[in-house]
């Protein structure tokens, strides 16, 4: 049964597209994130590379004026 749930999962993986856009996680390409996002080397011993990833996807989010409406306190209280 586990075997079956690990053979579900790979190929669940299998069938993920890579499209053109992606490039490979070099050190080089690491560290221009790093500067984009105002890492410095000091701090990069506190923070995972996926933590670093993750800012990048954001910071490249902050940008995006499609949101309609901003969520205020009453609505989280609502949630």
């Amino acid at each position: 049964m586990c075997l079956t749930q690990y053979t579900r999962i790979s190929l669940t993986f299998q069938s993920v597209k890579v499209r053109p856009t992606h490039r490979p996680m070099t050190t080089p390409l690491f560290l221009l994130r790093c500067v984009q996002l105002g890492i410095s080397i000091r701090d990069l011993d506190l923070l995972t590379i996926g933590l670093v990833n993750d800012m990048y996807a954001e910071n490249s989010d902050d940008d995006y004026k499609g949101y309609k409406e901003v969520a205020t306190q009453e609505d989280f209280d609502k949630f």
